[in-house]
């Protein structure tokens, strides 16, 4: 019930009408719907609205896979809460993929990161390359990682999706994503601020794209891959600098101003990222959408929300926001269970 759920559970559903779909969910931002037709959950067959550290075994009888999405999901929350991003992003999961196998479940897609490279030199970096995770939610990912290793075997084969920076219209739209900003900022304003130097590197893939690899993850055979696969899901087309970005939506939306902070300190979070072993091992689900249909799916989306508010930066489209709102309310306490 985030921003990348929505999607796969489309995806899911096309792919494979037959299957028996699962969701489950805290629902922190159930409400945060952003020019959606329908609930995106009247997709899934069963709807648990549940803590992730309280599944139990008995709710993954006749689970054949899992696709383990549910995080703390970026730096600013993660190190707001870096405790609970440890038991949530991490201890969590790797609970759910100890229940799942010993229920019989084959299959275990993991939602990793490209963050966990943390600050990189010139090299793109490969599956092969030294982890430098710089956040709390960076280390989550090889934690998780390391410790799925040690579950995968001939019977329970393990995927991790090392993911670039997500962007992309979604049924429940998140801003606090680069691009994502940038086309917001370009819509409600007509002026984009680059508060970094605009140099660091960043991979890029859409939302829809995301949902295709872990299509492919769940039913990967382990001959290709072996029984735990950690790889990098990307293009190499879609390794960018920051300022590229903001100098693409200006192309794409006319009339916009671009600014840069060539004043401001160097933003250590800067890699670029090698994705040949991805195009390899998954040619038939390798990224369709360009840079270009992420921002026109976005201007479109955001214009059809009749969208202008200037300082979205302070709303419910920032996740961070959302959570302190509810912690504010008194809904939600400092870990982040419903009260």
């Amino acid at each position: 019930m985030g921003y990348i759920g929505p999607l796969v559970v489309n995806q899911l559903r096309m792919s494979r009408p037959d299957a028996m779909l699962i969701g489950l969910d805290l629902g922190f931002f159930a409400t945060c719907l952003t020019n959606s037709a329908l609930l995106p959950e009247c997709n899934v067959d069963m709807q648990y609205f549940q803590d992730v550290r309280s599944v139990t075994e008995a709710q993954l009888d006749g689970v054949d896979a899992i696709v383990h999405l549910a995080a703390i999901s970026n730096d600013p929350m993660g190190n707001r809460f870096e405790e609970v991003t440890l038991q949530v992003n991490y201890k969590a999961g790797i609970e759910i993929a100890k229940k799942a196998k010993r229920k019989g479940a084959t299959s275990f897609v993991f939602a990793s990161s490209c963050s966990m490279y943390g600050s990189a030199d010139d090299a793109a970096k490969s599956e092969d390359s030294r982890l430098n995770p710089l956040t709390a939610y960076a280390r989550s990912k090889v934690f998780t990682e390391e410790a799925l290793k040690d579950l995968a075997d001939e019977n329970f084969t393990v995927t991790c999706l090392r993911f670039s920076t997500a962007c992309g219209m979604s049924p429940r739209l998140r801003l606090d994503l680069v691009l994502n900003d940038f086309v917001a900022a370009a819509v409600s304003s007509g002026e984009i601020t680059i508060l970094s130097d605009g140099t660091p590197w960043r991979p890029l893939i859409n939302v829809k794209d995301m949902a295709r690899a872990i299509d492919w993850a769940i039913g990967r055979d382990a001959a290709v891959g072996g029984s735990c696969l950690s790889v990098n899901v990307g293009s190499n087309d879609w390794n960018y600098q920051v300022k590229d970005l903001a100098e693409s939506v200006a192309s794409v939306i006319p009339g916009i101003k671009v600014s840069i902070n060539t004043d401001a300190m160097p933003d250590k979070r800067s890699y670029r990222v090698n994705f040949d072993l991805f195009k390899k091992v998954a040619p038939n689900h390798q990224p369709q959408c360009t840079l270009v249909d992420a921002i026109v799916e976005l201007r479109d989306g955001l214009q059809a929300m009749a969208f202008s508010d200037t300082h979205f930066r302070d709303s419910k489209l920032i996740r961070l926001k959302v959570l302190n709102q509810l912690l504010a309310d008194g809904l939600l306490g400092n870990d982040l269970r419903w009260k």
